[in-house]
């Protein structure tokens, strides 16, 4: 059981760094089939003509085989591409074959980039992060990357569906919050999903 009362966001981000790094590749492979049958379940996403994803990576809960699902739906699936200064561009995906080894250990599309505002075009936005609270609080790892992807969104008046894809135990009590910080609708899990205000 992960706490939410360490010290602050770096401490609770430790903590759940520490969980996931225990997890065998037969926990991650069985979460990524959940997640993603949960995830095709959502209206939001049954609904979405583009939606904005990622490429998960390491003990991050696995969205590989939801990317090609959404993909096979007809669905316009963009992923991220990080900039020097942490920002995202994006980029669509065109499956596996097209991922291409960038900075950090991600993996990222290797086709045209659409610019940084392309995600305001997105009906749904899924979002990495380690923790969600009850509140709809997210916290992600701290790279500040999404804090921006979510201003852009509100600056620009687009208001999609904000959806993190968590392990079960990563939804805790509260997440520390900094005026910045966006709630997000829902998070689903290999467990079901929760939905907030």
């Amino acid at each position: 059981m992960i706490h939410s009362d360490s010290t602050g966001k770096a401490g609770l981000r430790r903590a759940l760094l520490a969980t996931r790094a225990a997890l065998t590749a037969q926990d991650i492979e069985g979460a990524q089939a959940a997640l993603g049958r949960r995830a095709l379940e959502l209206p939001e996403l049954a609904r979405a003509r583009t939606v904005a994803a990622y490429v998960s990576v390491g003990t991050e809960p696995g969205t590989r085989a939801l990317l090609d699902a959404l993909r096979a739906r007809g669905i316009r699936v963009l992923l991220p591409v990080l900039l020097p200064d942490n920002d995202l561009d994006w980029a669509l995906y065109r499956g596996a074959a097209h991922l291409a080894p960038a900075r950090r250990g991600l993996l990222e599309p290797d086709g045209e980039r659409l610019g940084p505002e392309a995600v305001t075009q997105a009906d749904a936005v899924l979002l990495p992060g380690l923790a969600v609270d009850g509140r709809g609080m997210r916290l992600g790892r701290g790279g500040g990357s999404y804090d921006r992807v979510l201003s852009r969104l509100a600056r620009a008046g687009a208001t999609p569906a904000r959806i993190v894809l968590l392990y079960d135990d990563e939804v805790v009590a509260r997440v520390p919050e900094e005026p910045h910080d966006h709630p997000v609708e829902a998070v689903v899990t290999p467990g079901g999903v929760r939905r907030f205000g």
